[in-house]
């Protein structure tokens, strides 16, 4: 009954930044290349009046401005398919219209809530009030889901008294991510990586998300909420928890999501020792002169925009495997990758030829751009009669090249069409995200108990040094 596809998909905070950035530039896509169902009617909601010709001509400036001219085919065809509806959603008053604006649908409404936090549980009562969350609807959350894990709760509370979780849609965009889904086909397609991918074979992980970026007006959520909140609690544990699953039975939303809870479930509380927190100062993005945190912030904080943790899984399969996690702004590239570091070789057969043997290393490319490469050793070509020379080789597969018949999908276009279908295998579950929550919790509480301050990083630096020295005492070096 789940896996009905809608024919309303009701889109709240639809004059929004992400909105206009990703949400209609998305649905013009997938419209643009018939992949949405004929049928389907797009109600846009947000607290703004416009009248439907008016919201219509803001979203042409925004499909114009985001959208790349090649996949605006149709745009006309697809404005035609948005209509307007003022509401505040802090107030019952206004929810009736949008019902009767939404209309009858004849095989059920998919909502797309992309609102301030604040704003969840008044919006959820005012969906269920005017008969929006009845049986044929699903929901779709934008994060952030609460700060913590009592507010995260309370929300899930409130989203729970209306919808089951068989129709609540938590959204990661990083999850539909092509290279992040290409992970899963690594992993459990190729019968050659399986059996190296635990504690025997691999030493060490890295998950590096980089970002050259500031506060880009998003300063009073981001002081709230720091890089731990920010990156950490979800997009990081998600891309942990997928390099780190057990094999699930099938490529099933419960069967996947049941393998990732397990591992997030699993992870060691970290002792502040093994962090290392950052703010960036003045510095130079690009050649760029760029000002510091608390000169974009306009006064002094404490809030972290750099973050570096060594978490360890406790379980069979990852016993006594350090997962370094790094994220920070203001860094010298953006870059979001994760390298697998395999063991040595147990013994090398060249080093009495004066050969040296480097460990093996996967490096899972996720952006800028997506791509795989893995580094093998190899002979450098020559006679050898002062030794042997062995170097790395890298092995590429860069996906653009590899698949450059099928179109590349953002992962906003797969995430709505998920939404849209009733696929839940791409969102998160409560129980993902609250188990989440209790890790970054407990690390949030170590800092404050032990009254940590973040340290202070030139912005296009790689972080405070001390991040390089949480790695180096144990012999690693971060992938630059």
């Amino acid at each position: 009954m789940n896996r009905f596809t809608a024919d309303r998909l009701l889109l709240f905070g639809a004059t929004g930044d992400l909105a206009g950035r990703m949400l209609l530039p998305s649905l013009c896509a997938l419209d643009a290349e018939e992949l949405l169902d004929p049928a389907l009617e797009i109600v846009c909601t947000a607290r703004s009046e416009f009248s439907d010709q008016e919201f219509r001509n803001l979203a042409r400036e925004s499909l114009e401005h985001f959208l790349p001219a090649d996949r605006r085919g149709g745009m006309a065809t697809f404005l035609n398919r948005l209509t307007y509806q003022p509401l505040d959603a802090s107030t019952p008053e206004g929810f009736d219209d949008l019902a009767q604006k939404v209309g009858t649908p004849e095989r059920g409404l998919a909502i797309f809530l992309s609102t301030a936090p604040s704003l969840f549980e008044p919006t959820i009562r005012g969906l269920k009030h005017s008969g929006l969350a009845g049986d044929r609807t699903r929901i779709g959350l934008e994060k952030p889901l609460g700060t913590d894990l009592a507010s995260s709760c309370v929300i899930n509370d409130a989203v729970a008294g209306a919808f089951p979780e068989r129709r609540i849609f938590r959204i990661d965009h990083y999850l539909g991510k092509e290279t992040v889904q290409n992970l899963l086909a690594l992993r459990f397609a190729n019968v050659m990586f399986e059996p190296l991918w635990n504690s025997t074979h691999i030493e060490h992980v890295q998950i590096t998300v980089a970002e050259t970026v500031g506060l880009e007006g998003r300063v009073g959520f981001y002081d709230d909420a720091g890089a731990l909140r920010d990156m950490v609690q979800n997009h990081m544990l998600q891309l942990l928890a997928l390099v780190a699953m057990e094999p699930p039975v099938s490529y099933e939303a419960m069967a996947v999501r049941d393998e990732k809870v397990k591992v997030l479930r699993s992870l060691r509380a970290v002792n502040a020792a093994e962090t290392v927190t950052g703010q960036y100062r003045a510095g130079a993005i690009g050649g760029q002169a760029v000002p510091g945190y608390d000169e974009e912030l306009g006064k002094p904080s404490d809030t972290e925009t750099f973050v570096a943790i060594k978490a360890h899984i406790d379980n069979w399969r990852w016993n006594g495997v350090p997962f370094y996690l790094r994220t920070g702004k203001r860094l010298p590239e953006r870059t979001t990758e994760i390298i697998v570091h395999f063991r040595p070789v147990p013994h090398s057969i060249f080093s009495g030829r004066g050969a040296r043997a480097e460990p093996n290393k996967l490096v899972i490319g996720i952006q800028p751009e997506e791509n795989i490469s893995l580094s093998l050793m190899a002979k450098v070509p020559g006679l050898d009669r002062d030794g042997i020379r062995l170097r790395p080789v890298p092995l590429d597969i860069a996906m653009d090249d590899a698949f450059a018949g099928p179109q590349r999908r953002s992962a906003y276009e797969r995430l709505l069409l998920d939404l849209i279908e009733g696929d839940q295998t791409l969102f998160v579950r409560r129980d993902e995200v609250e188990a989440q929550w209790a890790w970054v919790d407990a690390i949030r509480a170590a800092w404050e108990e032990q009254g940590l301050a973040p340290k202070a990083y030139t912005a296009g630096s790689w972080g405070p040094s001390a991040s390089i020295a949480l790695a180096e005492r144990d012999g690693v070096t971060w992938h630059e």
